[in-house]
């Protein structure tokens, strides 16, 4: 018997399951409205929570921001990891760039490069990024020269945070390109998002774009997928609900909408780590995990 036969019928006798996520990521995303009940103590603590000071400045910043046209870019939204994708060859297999200038966040490139390999198992191998994050001036320089139509002013694209990139195919245009389908398909598991989907351009006001996909993170990406959200429609249904709770893959997840007005104190967990990031307008999301 060859080693690794041998060694996979050990594993296997031990009760350890050897798990290949491209193959076995559960598409099912359970999702709850939750209410919580949590008995405080005079302090407006609890057993599972505790406070924090949320400083309104951080409204502006973190992975959750919405930007649009009403939306604008504070100083403070730019993500602060942003790297030049040709000096990081690590963060660059499996796909091409369309030149040696593009920017994005450190972050998010981990995360599409991670993506780019399933992809590649899967043999959908022809992907390149066409743009990254761009400063205000050549946002602004792009308006002018493309007009309103295609692109959006200063401080008010996506582009100008760092989480946002223009995936390509070096096959053909990414709306009949293997790349494209695979990416409509497959992002959300990766934390991804299609920004510009075909059926939300009256939530956006932007025309299909399937080339543009936007970092929000799980569970967001798989809540936005699972119930067919543009992130403008995503920041109302948080709102609305408050607190949900999903379970991805596996993973279970509460986020939770806090409003904020000046600085506000909110409850946090005590044993589960969490993230919080604002929404560009009113409040910050907090997300509860275990792992």
């Amino acid at each position: 018997m060859k080693k690794w036969g041998f060694l996979l019928l050990v594993l296997l006798s031990l009760g350890i399951t050897v798990v290949n996520k491209t193959e076995f990521f559960n598409d099912q995303v359970e999702i709850k409205h939750y209410e919580p009940n949590h008995k405080l103590d005079e302090s407006g603590a609890s057993e599972s929570t505790q406070l924090l000071e949320i400083k309104e400045e951080l409204v502006y910043q973190g992975n959750l921001l919405l930007v649009n046209n009403d939306c604008p870019i504070h100083e403070e939204s730019i993500k602060s990891d942003v790297v030049k994708l040709f000096e990081h060859h690590e963060l660059t297999e499996g796909y091409d760039l369309l030149d040696r200038e593009i920017l994005l966040s450190e972050e998010v490139a981990n995360e599409f490069s991670e993506m780019i390999k399933v992809a590649e198992e899967e043999g959908v191998r022809h992907f390149s990024i066409n743009s990254g994050y761009r400063d205000f001036n050549e946002q602004n320089l792009l308006f002018q020269t493309m007009g309103s139509d295609l692109a959006l002013p200063a401080g008010h694209s996506e582009h100008n945070l760092g989480l946002s990139l223009d995936v390509g195919s070096t096959l053909m245009k990414m709306s009949e390109a293997p790349e494209g389908k695979w990416i409509e398909k497959n992002a959300w598991k990766y934390g991804f998002i299609l920004r510009y989907p075909k059926d939300k351009t009256h939530v956006t006001g932007i025309q299909y774009e399937p080339w543009h996909i936007r970092y929000v993170g799980l569970p967001h990406s798989a809540i936005i997928q699972e119930k067919n959200l543009a992130l403008e429609e995503y920041m109302d249904y948080l709102k609305d609900e408050k607190t949900i709770s999903a379970t991805v893959n596996g993973e279970e997840y509460t986020v939770t909408y806090y409003p904020i007005s000046g600085n506000t104190t909110i409850r946090i967990p005590r044993n589960r780590k969490y993230e919080i990031s604002g929404n560009n307008m009113d409040g910050v999301i907090v997300t509860e995990y275990e792992s």
